[in-house]
């Protein structure tokens, strides 16, 4: 059974994907609250990504970032500690994560690392221009370590659209808002956590061995499309 590590899977995306792995593999969730539930298969850690030291583990085979942010302002109201905080969360956090686990992952017979950017980095939208820089970012760690780890340990990414969790709760909070998002897409939806982490367990899976350094666009069309 192998052995993976979330960071971030208490809620969102990073839950979706806890629960999906958890019957048929060792998760080691490290997040600043725990997931609801137990399992025999699940080990927590209480731990700010950002604040204090990740715990010492001893054997995984792949790695998992989910936190993000969501923060979007018109340019002039961001301050400089925004585009900071909004950096430290999606790329510090990660590259802090990444470093901690590297040598425990080359010890793995296939190891993987996924990370999460957004649609924001490729399709030019007003007031993400902090949430862009930064995920734009982690574009440019998964190209840059997965040309730098290969072959032993793929890195790949996840950019979705809008996606129906706590964080985005602000985007959906109602009808209105709702019908205008869906109307935006191509494909007239936005995700749903547990379609992320389909692709998630993909990614992390052996059927993926051939795909590192990539950005998957899980975006219902709308850097796609104009229709």
């Amino acid at each position: 059974m192998k052995t993976v590590i979330i960071i971030g899977g208490s809620k969102g995306i990073g839950n979706a994907i806890l629960n999906t792995l958890l019957e048929t593999h060792q998760v080691i969730n490290i997040s600043r609250s725990a997931p609801q539930g137990t399992h025999q298969n699940l080990t927590h850690y209480t731990c700010d990504i950002l604040t204090d030291e990740l715990p010492n583990i001893e054997q995984a085979d792949a790695l998992v970032y989910c936190p993000g942010s969501i923060n979007l302002k018109p340019f002039p109201r961001l301050t400089l500690d925004d585009f900071k905080s909004d950096f430290e969360i999606n790329v510090l956090g990660a590259v802090k994560s990444i470093q901690q686990y590297l040598p425990i992952l080359k010890n793995s017979e296939a190891p993987s690392i996924l990370l999460f950017s957004t649609v924001a980095s490729k399709l030019g939208m007003p007031f993400h221009s902090s949430i862009a820089t930064a995920k734009s970012g982690v574009e440019g760690l998964v190209k840059s370590l997965g040309a730098e780890l290969a072959p032993s340990i793929r890195i790949n990414a996840i950019a979705p659209t809008v996606t129906d969790t706590e964080l985005a709760s602000k985007l959906l909070r109602n009808d209105k808002m709702i019908a205008n998002i869906v109307e935006r897409h191509p494909l007239k939806k936005f995700l749903n956590p547990q379609e992320v982490a389909d692709l998630a367990v993909f990614l992390l899976s052996e059927k993926s061995a051939s795909i590192s350094g990539q950005i998957f666009q899980m975006d219902c069309g709308i850097t796609s499309f104009k229709i």
